[in-house]
């Protein structure tokens, strides 16, 4: 395991487009396999939150996102997962694995697979988690970590939800931001 920070990426930036399979598609009433950025036009906020099956920082926030997507969706604003990892040199983080993981967590959000790696590329995620939240117009307001817990830490601060918070309530966040802690994303070896 690798720990990385995410990149603060400039604020402001606009929301780069995906179109990739989902792994839990009875989450919402789409008939399609894949979900793109226009499928979520209506949400008021947009949470893009790369995430896997196997880190252990990931675990550590792993039910406080759910709960977070549980809490805010009825306030518009829809939260995104993405895996990234290569799942040929970790099996764990395989499409496959990615539903059934979906599934015995009882995710609320629609769980994403990036096989190509080129979504994580255009956002520039380089670890897991690592949250990116834009606004109504899919301009960047937030990004960096969900709070401060780590493996085997509770968290103290309650930094994504406060970002969300204020967005909603003002249209912008201007409290003070830290990058994401967890592991690197699992980048395919070149040929």
């Amino acid at each position: 395991m690798a720990r990385t920070y995410s990149d603060m990426v400039p604020l402001g930036a606009a929301a780069p487009v995906f179109d990739l399979p989902i792994a839990n598609p009875s989450v919402d009433e789409r008939q399609r396999i894949t979900r793109s950025l226009d499928d979520y036009a209506e949400a008021e906020v947009l949470v893009v939150a790369f995430i896997c099956n196997h880190c252990p920082f990931v675990h550590a926030v792993e039910n406080r996102l759910i709960a977070l997507a549980n809490d805010y969706a009825p306030r518009g604003v829809q939260v995104v997962g993405i895996c990234s990892n290569d799942a040929e040199a970790y099996p764990e983080d395989s499409f496959e694995a990615m539903a059934a993981r979906a599934e015995a967590k009882g995710y609320p959000f629609p769980y994403l697979h990036d096989e190509s790696q080129a979504v994580a590329r255009t956002y520039d995620a380089v670890c897991t988690p690592d949250f990116f939240v834009y606004d109504g117009d899919r301009k960047l307001a937030y990004r960096g970590r969900l709070d401060d817990g780590r493996p085997n830490q509770p968290a103290t601060t309650s930094d994504l939800r406060d970002a969300l918070d204020e967005l909603l309530a003002t249209g912008t966040v201007t409290g003070e931001q830290w990058p994401s802690l967890g592991c690197n994303i699992k980048w395919k070896q070149a040929a």
